[in-house]
Formats: structure tokens, C-alpha cells, sequence
């Protein structure tokens, strides 16, 4: 028996730490403490303890404002696994001494992985090097902009060799049970499953952005196709007659099945695709308006700064002020 807390714990109990950094949303972490919790009850043993960290000694407040107290990182003990769960300014999360404690962990062997936006987290301390990762859809293009070295998926959640991720929400508690299940079996994870009315265990192949498409699945299964082609190819864009030649398909197809579920041209849901990425990189990163024109196909400045005029209703180098000054505020 190992004394922690003052609580008895026995050798067989999974020691988890989760780290939650200041304005962490409250759904993924709700999601891994439940799941644990619910683990503890269905089974009828303590398979998990838990504890929370912050980078210091200061309670650490979710986005809701929920507040919870934590103990600093540096005393983290005899964990098997610690769970970052962290908000999705989290590129900017640079505390050296919590990167350290993370490296430190890393060579203890404990599992490392994030319920949100964490992914950040661990690239910057380089612990995602050789796996490949996931993270929420709108952080991507930031993503790949600050970590090209890295493989990330648009997959729910990611599991590899000591290292789990996914991409927040509710995919926090299908990456848990899938976690879950790997350790216990298949039927205790569907029991907590059913606990939370959630329908079913989504797996790692099953897309972020599910619901957007889930339409198409039988419908136009080869829309599917060439949208995912677009998401691919933002920064040197295919042709039209390209992505038509790659899905074997003809021009005339395209164009019916945008215009009868999209109620768009190819062209036109392209360019959106395209700006939403530039959005995503303008408001995240700090590289200038001409290098995000670039990184998303626009020939010049100009005409990207007309397009995203058009889509978005401001400049980019108004929206990006115009944001700087509501989140200072």
C-alpha cells in the first residue's frame, strides 16, 4: 500500500494527474473525471485516484469561472498518467518550468496526453515528435503553422504508445473509455457509456466535424471525397478539373452536388475553406497578413485582404486588432 493524501491506496490503483491550466474549458475536463469516477463505482474497486495540478500553488479557474484548487506540478508523485487539459490559447502556454516538470515526467515513463487544447502543450516541450496527435478542428491551421514536423489528424482522439490525445468536447469521454477499455475490457466502458446516455464509443477513425457531414455518408459519399481533398490542398489549391480528375468525377457532378447540399459552387465553398483557415491563423499566430495570404493560395495581398473583406465583413488587419482588444478586455 502506498500512503497518499492521507488515504490508503492500493498497488493496483492507477495514480492520475490533471494538470489544468488557467481558463481550461469545463466539458473535457468534466469528461475525464466522470469517466474515472464512473470507472471507480461500475466496477465496485478503486481503479483510478486522481489529483489536480496547475503550474504553481494558485487555484485555477475554467473558462465558466468553476474554480479549482490544485498543488504545483513539481510535486507530482508516483503518477502513471497525467491528462493536460488546457484552453485553446494554449500556443501561447510558454511556462518554462511546467515544460521541465512535463520533460522530467516524460523520462519517469509516465503516459502523457491532453482532453483539449494540451496538444500544444506537449509539442512545445517536444513530446509529440514521433506519434502522431490530434487536436480541435479550429487550432489546426495553427498547429501545423507552429509544428510541421508533427503528424496531427482530424481524427476525435489519437491513442499511440504513452501519449493520448483528442480534440476536446465531448471526445474527451469517447478517448477515456477507449483508455477504459484498453484496461479493463469492453463491457465496463459501455456501462459508463450508458451511464452518461451517450449512445455509443466513437472510435479513433470517426472525423471531428461529424455532424456537418453525417448527411453526406449516404447521400453523396463522393462530396465527402472532394471536400476532404480541399481541406488538404489550402495552401496550393487544386483546380477544379483536378479534384474532379482525383475523385473521378466530372465537372458538371461537382458542381450538382455542391449546389444540391452545400447550396454553393465548389469555387465558392473552397474560398470559404480557405479564409477559415486564414481566420484561424490570423487571430492565433503572429505571422503577417502577406504570409497568411500565401499560406492559404492567395496570389496577393490584395485580393486575399478583398476576399476576407467580403467573407468576414472587416480587414484582416482590423479583425485581428479588433479581437487583440476583446481579449485584453
Amino acid at each position: 500500500m502506498t500512503a497518499l493524501e492521507g488515504r490508503a491506496i492500493s498497488d493496483n490503483t492507477e495514480i492520475i494527474g490533471i494538470l489544468i491550466i488557467e481558463g481550461y474549458p469545463i466539458i473535457p475536463f468534466s469528461c475525464v473525471v466522470d469517466s474515472l469516477r464512473a470507472a471507480n463505482r461500475l466496477s465496485g474497486k478503486e481503479l483510478y485516484h486522481w489529483q489536480y495540478f496547475g503550474p504553481d500553488e494558485q487555484p485555477v479557474s475554467a473558462s465558466c469561472g468553476i474554480t479549482v484548487p490544485t498543488r504545483p506540478l513539481s510535486e507530482a508523485s508516483n503518477l502513471e498518467t497525467l491528462v493536460i487539459v488546457a484552453p485553446n490559447t494554449a500556443q501561447d502556454f510558454d511556462d518554462a518550468a511546467t515544460i521541465r516538470q512535463l520533460r522530467a515526467l516524460d523520462k519517469q515513463e509516465v503516459n502523457l496526453g491532453s482532453a483539449s487544447s494540451g496538444s500544444f502543450i506537449l509539442a512545445r516541450a517536444g513530446l509529440l515528435d514521433d506519434c502522431r496527435c490530434t487536436i480541435h478542428w479550429e487550432n489546426i491551421p495553427v498547429f501545423k503553422e507552429l509544428y510541421p514536423h508533427i503528424d496531427v489528424a482530424f481524427t476525435l482522439y489519437e491513442i499511440a504508445e504513452r501519449r493520448f490525445t483528442c480534440s476536446g468536447g465531448t471526445a474527451a469521454l469517447d478517448m477515456m473509455l477507449k483508455l477504459i477499455e484498453n484496461q479493463y475490457g469492453r463491457q465496463l466502458a459501455q456501462q459508463i457509456s450508458q451511464q452518461f446516455q451517450h449512445d455509443r464509443i466513437r472510435t479513433e477513425i470517426d472525423s471531428q466535424q461529424m455532424a456537418d457531414r453525417i448527411d453526406l455518408a449516404m447521400s453523396a459519399p463522393k462530396l465527402i471525397d472532394v471536400i476532404n481533398l480541399m481541406e488538404n490542398n489550402i495552401e496550393v489549391p487544386l483546380s477544379l478539373p483536378s479534384i474532379a480528375e482525383k475523385c473521378n468525377l466530372s465537372l458538371r457532378q461537382i458542381e450538382r452536388l455542391f449546389h444540391k447540399y452545400r447550396n454553393v459552387t465548389p469555387s465558392q465553398y473552397y474560398l470559404s475553406l480557405r479564409l477559415t483557415h486564414a481566420k484561424q491563423l490570423l487571430l492565433n499566430t503572429n505571422r503577417s497578413v502577406i504570409d497568411i495570404s500565401i499560406a492559404t493560395g492567395f496570389e496577393t495581398q490584395s485580393y486575399f485582404t478583398a476576399c476576407y473583406r467580403k467573407h468576414f465583413g472587416s480587414s484582416p488587419r482590423n479583425h485581428r486588432s479588433q479581437v487583440a482588444t476583446e481579449r485584453k478586455g
